[in-house]
């Protein structure tokens, strides 16, 4: 049987490859001018950040905050064929003293081959708000 992997997989996977890489201009042309993306918790690394510039912001914090150690693997992508993919990864990073490792994933909507809305999902809401911490 022949895989044929959905454009909508093919884009998430292109957005998780740019962000692991660095490339933040590819990954910027990914993603739609009003996009958003919304992270649980309590921690300075939650809320809703809109507009692809405060997106890019947040990531380029969350490899701040982590001296550049904060990495994803990805472990699956489940597109729906409505514009919705379910993305499932792993990620790791350190911290001052203190290490994470936690699996969690996105959920993206996407409009005209671009991600309009990403919903991030962790394991465990409480230890991810305890590795992030309060804003400084």
């Amino acid at each position: 049987m022949t895989h044929h992997e959905h454009p909508d997989a093919a884009l998430a996977r292109r957005g998780y490859e740019a962000f692991s890489s660095g490339d933040m201009e590819t990954l910027a042309s990914l993603l739609t001018g009003d996009c958003a993306h919304h992270s649980p918790g309590e921690s300075q690394m939650s809320g809703h950040f809109k507009g692809r510039d405060n997106v890019l912001a947040h990531y380029g914090k969350l490899m701040e905050l982590t001296d550049g150690t904060f990495r994803v693997e990805l472990k699956g992508v489940y597109p729906d064929g409505r514009g919705h993919v379910m993305c499932v990864h792993k990620w790791h990073a350190d911290r001052g003293d203190r290490g994470i490792e936690m699996e969690g994933g996105l959920f993206l909507t996407i409009i005209g081959e671009k991600v309009s809305d990403l919903d991030e999902c962790v394991a465990d809401i409480a230890e991810s708000d305890a590795f992030w911490g309060q804003a400084e």
